[in-house]
Formats: C-alpha cells, sequence, structure tokens
C-alpha cells in the first residue's frame, strides 16, 4: 500500500473457533469513494467460516457494512466510532443471534 502506515492490525480466535480481524491502515490520501484516508477491513465469521458482519472501505465503492448477507452505506467518523460500532453489532450478534 505504498506509504500507508498501520493504525490497527490484529486477529483473535474465540474459544467457540469464531474469528474477529482487525485492520486499519492510515493512506497518504482517500481511497476514491472514501472522504477520509484511511482504509479499513473490520471482519466477524463463525467457526464455520460463515462471514457474519464485515466494515470495509473497498476502492471505489466506498465506506459499507455487510451484515448477514446484507449490504448497507456505512458513515464513517473516526477510527474510535468505526472500532465502537463494528463491536457493538459483533455484540448485538452473538446476543440475538446466538452466535
Amino acid at each position: 500500500m505504498g506509504n500507508a502506515q498501520p493504525v490497527l492490525s490484529y486477529r483473535r480466535d474465540l474459544p467457540n473457533g469464531d474469528i474477529i480481524q482487525v485492520v486499519v491502515w492510515l493512506l497518504p490520501e482517500a481511497l476514491p469513494g472514501s472522504t477520509h484516508p484511511y482504509k479499513y477491513r473490520l471482519h466477524y465469521q463463525t467457526a464455520d467460516g460463515s462471514d457474519v458482519i464485515r466494515y470495509d472501505n473497498e476502492r471505489g465503492k466506498g465506506d459499507h457494512r455487510h451484515f448477514e448477507g446484507k449490504e448497507e452505506p456505512y458513515r464513517f467518523e473516526s477510527v474510535k466510532r468505526l472500532a465502537l460500532d463494528f463491536y457493538e453489532a459483533v455484540r448485538q450478534a452473538r446476543k440475538s443471534g446466538g452466535i
């Protein structure tokens, strides 16, 4: 990613086999489709490999989230808010879906 600087990068393997992965980079300039200089992917999947939640900003597509097979726009405010929103979505999914 050229002059990109890592901001966050970790993976958590939960005791039940689920996986949480968070990657955030600070770029020299915003990606097409985004208004901020961050490239990110926050992902939660179940032990069987099912994609449950993903927040990302693909080049040209902009900020959005995937939740239970649906894609919707996401309004990026800050890296902190992004992480809080992601973990709240994970908490809700685990609570309501028995995940």
